[in-house]
């Protein structure tokens, strides 16, 4: 059904944007067959290297055609409108018109740029997003503490080690107090991303660097994975917690397995079972990486949410879609039954689909206050 869907808009270039065109009918042919190519990328890439998630290919092929298929996607929105308003002129004015050539070379052209505008915006090291989050009860040792949350990395062929590398320095440049990763690291199997994951083991701060899996890491070897990111100096929590302690005070933090776990023979996230023991009067924060369930956290007594998993919609307007596929959250704060939910854009994103418009990728600072 994806593949599919993903089809439409390219057969509407082809019907709508290439087949009035007056060019030899061998280069119509020629740029249908590409197109449709592009169109079906996610499905060659499953045929080629069983999975959807991790394109084995140079970075420029990546770039090439993340760049063409949002460019395709791009113009069959612009042909739509074309279409629409002409068909409203046409209405209006009585007579057919004709779209001129001028206009669907105009309308290429944009296209083209928007979508280079758009893997550009995608594949950036993030800039730093400020924001402030208050928890009532927060012991006064830790009004003002610092976390850098990271998400999604999605640590592939599209994001190698020097991208790695500069949003490690960025990190470590903030000075954080604690570090914490929302799932997603990676895109391929251990042996396939070990020289570009390794940047990773620079991470520093003072309470150390802790990271919950997300959907990804159960598709390429969730256990190796795991135990991975351990050997690189993070700790991971998968319905589990630490305890943060600061002249006398405690902070919980907790991370939870993904929805997906189950699927791939591991435990179904518990938050339940990742606070039990902790301290009952200290606050907790949840590692997350999916928003969904979120009002089963505020159930629990948890005080702030950190997920990624949505890419904040990537593009603007479609991200109301993502929002329904994640039960209404997208991106930034909610408040979900007295709960704060803090839904990260993500610091890279899936290379499926690697297009940002108004939807932009973030290293973002949290600091705590009190409530």
């Amino acid at each position: 059904m994806f593949h599919f869907i993903v089809a439409i808009p390219c057969l509407m270039v082809i019907a709508r944007f290439l087949a009035p065109l007056r060019w030899p009918l061998w280069v119509k042919i020629a740029l249908s067959a590409l197109l449709l190519l592009v169109s079906q990328h996610h499905l060659l890439t499953f045929l080629a290297f069983g999975s959807m998630f991790s394109p084995e290919v140079p970075r420029s092929m990546v770039l090439m055609i993340n760049w063409l298929f949002g460019t395709l996607l791009f113009l069959a929105v612009l042909q739509l409108i074309v279409d629409a308003v002409t068909l409203l002129l046409m209405a209006a004015k009585r007579r057919r018109l004709k779209i001129p050539a001028s206009l669907r070379y105009a309308i290429g052209i944009i296209a083209l740029g928007i979508a280079a505008f758009g893997v550009n915006q995608a594949v950036r090291v993030p800039p730093m997003k400020e924001v402030e989050v208050t928890i009532t009860g927060l012991p006064t040792q830790f009004d003002g503490y610092q976390i850098i949350h990271l998400t999604d990395l999605h640590i592939s062929r599209l994001f190698e080690a020097p991208w790695v590398n500069a949003v490690v320095t960025k990190t470590n440049a903030l000075a954080p107090d604690l570090i914490v990763i929302t799932g997603d690291l990676i895109d391929g199997d251990l042996e396939t991303r070990r020289m570009d994951v390794a940047p990773l083991q620079a991470l520093s701060a003072p309470d150390g660097v802790y990271a919950s899996p997300g959907n990804h890491e159960y598709y390429f070897g969730y256990e190796q994975w795991m135990a991975h990111y351990q050997s690189l100096g993070m700790q991971t929590l998968a319905n589990q917690h630490a305890v943060i302690t600061r002249d006398g005070a405690h902070l919980v933090l907790a991370g939870i397995t993904d929805l997906r776990a189950p699927r791939t023979g591991w435990p179904a996230p518990d938050v339940d079972e990742a606070i039990a023991d902790a301290p009952t009067s200290a606050p907790i924060i949840l590692l997350d990486h999916q928003p969904f369930d979120a009002a089963r956290a505020a159930a629990t007594g948890v005080d702030l949410q950190l997920s990624g998993h949505t890419h904040g919609g990537m593009i603007w307007g479609f991200d109301r879609i993502v929002a329904l596929a994640n039960n209404g959250f997208v991106s930034g704060f909610y408040d979900v039954d007295g709960m704060t939910l803090y839904v990260n854009n993500g610091t890279g994103l899936w290379p499926g689909f690697a297009l940002r418009l108004g939807k932009p990728s973030e290293l973002t600072r949290i600091t705590l206050r009190q409530g």
